[in-house]
């Protein structure tokens, strides 16, 4: 990434570095990364400054709050060379695929058989219920994520900034070579492709990033249950583990919880 060519003149960058990925052979620095945790108000600044750069902040949270190699972005554990394009893959076939995937019996894994799969996913059985509709922002779609990005380095004070190279945010994640979904899929193009869709139907913006954990900011969440319950079920198929390894162990209960909120988590086992 040629860094210095792409940002505006005068912006000036707190100290870091170009990370180099393990698996790039020395060659490829997919990610710049602040050696320190940034101040609170310089997110909004590069977010505005940077709009037309080609060049995405990101809120990055190490595995472990002290760590010295910062894992997995310091230390370059990031593999952007295996990742495929975002623009090869379709969302809604992505999601029922993995829809399928979640919704039948692993063979591997004998905890959930297909009836409790079917339970935590009902009403919507084995078949991908498809998106819900696309909403109208209720507030200014960079602004959610400005207000956002205040709030996750309020929880994450360890947060470094990063600086990807990207032709939209969703994609962030595919170019710094990303492997927080490592157990679901290895292709995180397939979830930026998602990204992509989420991004154009609810105003949704990449944020915040950890080891396995990813934080979205949305100007256009759902206000009716009907709403909420189809992209409950778009995040079941995104990140199972929000609700098999969460608070709200069903479909339903975890959509009630969608309703008006301008943040959406994700978390990978």
């Amino acid at each position: 990434m040629n860094l210095e060519s792409r940002l505006p003149q005068g912006l000036v960058l707190p100290p870091g570095r170009m990370i180099t990925s393990e698996e790039g052979h020395g060659t490829v620095q997919p990610l710049w990364l602040s050696d320190s945790p940034p101040r609170a108000d310089l997110w909004p600044r590069l977010r505005a400054d940077l709009a037309t750069s080609g060049l995405w902040p990101l809120l990055l949270a190490p595995l472990e709050p002290h760590e010295a190699d910062v894992r997995p972005w310091a230390c370059g554990e990031l593999s952007p060379e295996r990742m495929s394009s975002p623009a090869d893959h379709d969302p809604q076939t992505v999601l029922a695929r993995w829809w399928q995937d979640h919704t039948t019996t692993d063979e591997d894994n004998d905890q959930r058989d297909t009836e409790k799969r079917l339970a935590v996913t009902a009403p919507f059985g084995q078949t991908w219920p498809g998106p819900a509709p696309a909403a109208t922002p209720v507030k200014d779609v960079e602004a959610t994520a400005d207000q956002y990005a205040q709030t996750f380095l309020d929880r994450h004070p360890h947060a470094r900034l990063g600086l990807v190279a990207a032709p939209r945010g969703a994609d962030t994640l595919t170019t710094a070579g990303w492997n927080g979904p490592l157990n679901y899929d290895n292709d995180t193009a397939t979830f930026s492709a998602v990204l992509r869709d989420w991004e154009d139907r609810f105003g949704a913006r990449v944020v915040g990033v950890g080891f396995d954990t990813l934080h979205l900011s949305v100007a256009a969440p759902p206000h009716r249950p009907e709403d909420a319950l189809r992209i409950a079920a778009g995040h079941f198929a995104f990140c199972p583990d929000n609700i098999w390894q969460g608070t709200h162990r069903d479909l339903a209960t975890y959509a009630e919880n969608l309703i008006d909120l301008n943040c959406w988590d994700f978390w990978w086992d």
